[in-house]
């Protein structure tokens, strides 16, 4: 079996005890941006679906893009590695996140002539590569992250790094909302549509070409800062004296291949049940579009809130004394900075008391993380116990039970993508870049996990008992972290 990443190697810059905080600094900066991309689809959306009168299913074509993307440009870095060796073993982690970078400011540039001709299938390609951009961002930074330091410490450091990444999913659809609906709309010259009628947002405002054009512009600029502050940064070099031989190498290795099921069955269920949310709640509660929007950020914002706390717990300080004191004040913090977000969008008419039963569940998601012990896998299968839990919850019961069980999911699903990777690239030595292509790839799980729950929600007439599928997702995340982790390969 080959052995670990060398972290001690010869490279400059790679010296045992070496202080990684200006790197990690650089690198959680990379995490939080491609999470405000992520969740601007969400904006962007029902912008092109107004813009281009789009059904339902043809405005998904923004979500199916993006995944397929990740999947293509995963799908051809496996492709390189495998016959002519691994491409960021060559050019070096660092040089991979500056191609990643200048491949997404390139795609958000192309957001400008495409508004500017008016064509989706424009818009559709600028959103592809953008999202090339950030898959190989994804397959050089989230291993990256995960060496940058003692390996024991590997998922602490990316739940920091995601909880970075959540921060920017909380916040996005608020301030991109802003950009998109608000401020942007009043720029240029009203859009019309094919009656020649002015076409308006919900609130009565005028959308523009500009209304995505210089958003996305200010996008392509904040990556090509982030290009030039990675190119002026010391990054440590890890490199291997080893030979890496040709071919799918790291797929002999039972553990990793396990993980790429885990990873597509997992973004896929996070991204489905997030989907649906504000569909869900004006089911189950009649909530209009712009109240379910409110309590959807606490799903996403429970990720920031468990990632936060993942880093701590499964780092050293989680073993300290007083750590779960800590832990909890982390988590009310957080809590906070939710609910003043929504606070202010809603024009601070939205009261406090409709969310606190939010609390109960960060009590229980610090109760889960206690269980967990700071092991990476204990957790793992720990928390997705609880979510199996909560989803049947979801589906035996109905209101504000319902609502506040399928929302508090995103605590729970907050450290799932960094135990996972981790995990699953651990002890794979010279073939992890390419373990790593290969964990990205399955990102394509966010395609078609949302697709087929939707599909079956149209057969039951409704979304309740649709949340069978992600259960059925996490009772195999749970079998990941009871066993299938082992590091072994398939002969063993």
């Amino acid at each position: 079996m080959a052995g670990t990443v060398n972290t001690t190697a010869t490279a400059s810059g790679t010296e045992s005890g070496k202080n990684y905080t200006v790197p990690m600094i650089v690198m959680t900066s990379l995490f939080f941006m491609w999470g405000v991309i992520a969740v601007m689809n969400d904006i962007l959306i029902p912008y092109l679906k107004k813009i281009f009168e789009l059904s339902r299913a043809e405005s998904m074509l923004v979500q199916m893009s993006f995944f397929s993307a990740y999947f293509t440009g995963s799908l051809i870095y496996f492709i390189i590695s495998s016959t002519k060796g691994d491409p960021i073993d060559k050019i070096g982690y660092k040089n991979g996140i500056l191609i990643g970078l200048i491949v997404a400011a390139s795609g958000s540039l192309l957001f400008y002539p495409a508004a500017e001709t008016g064509s989706l299938l424009f818009f559709l390609v600028a959103l592809f590569i953008m999202a090339l951009g950030l898959a190989l961002l994804q397959i050089a930074s989230n291993p990256y992250v995960a060496i940058l330091g003692a390996p024991k410490t590997a998922s602490s450091r990316l739940n920091l790094a995601q909880g970075v990444n959540s921060l920017g999913t909380t916040l996005a659809p608020i301030f991109g909302g802003y950009l998109i609906f608000k401020f942007f709309a009043h720029w240029g010259d009203p859009l019309l549509n094919k009656m020649g009628e002015k076409i308006l947002t919900d609130t009565g405002d005028p959308m523009t070409s500009a209304a995505v054009q210089y958003p996305y512009f200010m996008f392509a600029a904040v990556f090509a800062l982030l290009a030039v502050l990675v190119r002026f940064t010391h990054l440590p070099k890890f490199t291997s004296n080893e030979v890496i031989p040709k071919g799918a190498g790291a797929l002999k290795y039972r553990h990793l291949t396990l993980g790429m099921g885990a990873i597509f069955l997992y973004v896929g269920a996070e991204v489905a049940i997030g989907s649906l949310i504000i569909n869900y709640l004006a089911e189950l509660l009649e909530y209009p579009e712009i109240e379910a929007k409110s309590f959807l950020a606490f799903y996403w914002g429970g990720l920031m809130i468990g990632r936060f706390l993942g880093a701590f717990s499964l780092g050293n300080s989680g073993k300290k004394k007083g750590a779960i004191f800590i832990m909890a004040a982390i988590s009310l913090a957080s809590f906070v900075v939710i609910y003043g977000a929504v606070l202010v969008e809603q024009g601070f008419n939205f009261p406090v008391g409709r969310v606190l039963p939010f609390l109960i569940f960060i009590v229980l998601n610090l109760i889960a993380f206690r269980i967990g012990k700071s092991n990476a896998a204990r957790t793992l299968f720990v928390f997705s116990i609880f979510i199996i839990g909560l989803l049947a919850v979801t589906m035996l019961n109905g209101g504000h039970i319902a609502m506040w069980s399928v929302l508090s999911i995103g605590l729970f699903n907050s450290i799932m993508w960094s135990n996972i990777f981790t995990l699953a690239i651990k002890d794979l030595g010279i073939y992890t870049p390419q373990g790593s292509s290969l964990l990205v790839m399955s990102i394509l799980g966010g395609a078609i996990i949302p697709f087929v729950q939707g599909a079956l929600a149209d057969v039951l007439g409704g979304y309740h008992y649709s949340f069978f599928i992600p259960l059925v997702c996490y009772v195999y995340l749970a079998f990941y972290g009871l066993n299938g982790y082992k590091v072994r390969t398939w002969k063993e």
